[in-house]
């Protein structure tokens, strides 16, 4: 593992007067061009689709907006924000037939390109530049005089200051006040992506979904069943982001310790380490990516599911308790 870097160990004038388009001006588009900006970076300009409802925004934040196709032609370097999943439309329709000769491309998720799903010529850098963390963090991170942990990689040095690049445009966003790191492409697809599938969305949902279900079907109220098995998991994330997970055992109950250690072998048995291992070996191989870029350029296909969240009863439990507690109607 290489050491880290902060903001002493970079120089960011590679950032001050290069020609920058940032697709998108969604959480990350947004909150990356405001951070740039405040860093010194001299020329910004925000590529949106026609029709983008964010474009009052970006003009609204001082931005000039451009379409997809013009920010190609005159661009020194590319930031590709938009979801990763739009990322071979957009780069096939709209950057590709239009870039200009030598352009940079970077990335905030190594997705796209680890997946082949683009393809840039080879006087292309491509660059990833990845602070890990929600987009809207990285702007509240930095108005506080902090960062994400930030992580670059080159993928193509056709310059040969790719790297120059992606340190000075981590820096731009405040990685470089808490630590930057090198990595791979591949290191930063495989382990988002199974970060998010099993723990932080996929499992941690499942398991307060069934969780709230048995306590329901144990005669326990519903309002009771989802404060102890959805609405308290911040506390405990808290506690473990703060002091790792032997200081959240140090913080909690003894009761609550010892019943966890008790079951928490039986919930990490074979049959979940079973689920993992197909969960890797999808996001290894391509199968993952492919279905869900295909998915995704078919149609929304997940409209179905969003509905029929709204309808169940842990979602209707947890509203019923935000608006007693903070007054949100949602």
């Amino acid at each position: 593992m290489t050491d880290a870097l902060y903001n002493l160990d970079i120089d960011l004038s590679p950032i001050f007067d290069l020609k920058l388009a940032l697709v998108g001006y969604g959480n990350h588009g947004r909150s990356h061009a405001l951070c740039l900006r405040d860093s010194g970076a001299k020329t910004i300009r925000i590529a949106l689709r026609e029709g983008s409802p964010s474009r009052a925004k970006a003009e609204a934040d001082g931005f000039e907006v451009v379409s997809l196709p013009e920010a190609a032609a005159w661009a020194d370097a590319i930031a590709l924000l938009a979801a990763d999943e739009a990322h071979r439309m957009i780069w096939d329709e709209a950057i590709a037939p239009h870039r200009k000769p030598g352009q940079a491309l970077i990335v905030c998720h190594g997705f796209s390109v680890h997946y082949g799903l683009i393809e840039p010529p080879a006087d292309c850098d491509v660059i990833l530049a990845a602070a890990k963390g929600p987009g809207g963090a990285v702007r509240q991170e930095f108005e506080k005089g902090k960062g994400l942990i930030g992580f670059w990689a080159v993928h193509q040095d056709a310059s040969g200051t790719a790297k120059e690049l992606a340190l000075a445009y981590l820096a731009g966003i405040g990685s470089g006040n808490v630590g930057i790191f090198e990595t791979s492409f591949r290191e930063e697809t495989v382990s988002d992506l199974f970060g998010e599938q099993v723990v932080l969305v996929g499992g941690l949902v499942a398991l307060a979904k069934a969780s709230f279900e048995r306590l329901v079907a144990a005669g326990v109220s519903e309002r009771m069943a989802y404060i102890d098995c959805v609405h308290e998991i911040k506390y405990l994330a808290d506690l473990i982001q703060a002091r790792g997970i032997a200081g959240m055992y140090e913080a909690i109950s003894d009761t609550a310790e010892f019943g966890a250690r008790e079951i928490e072998g039986k919930i990490a048995g074979p049959e979940l380490k079973s689920v993992f291992d197909q969960a890797m070996a999808d996001i290894e191989t391509d199968r993952f990516a492919r279905k869900w870029v295909e998915t995704y350029e078919a149609g929304d296909a997940m409209k179905a599911d969003r509905a029929a969240d709204k309808r169940l009863k842990i979602e209707e439990a947890g509203k019923d308790l935000r608006s007693r507690l903070y007054g949100a109607s949602d």
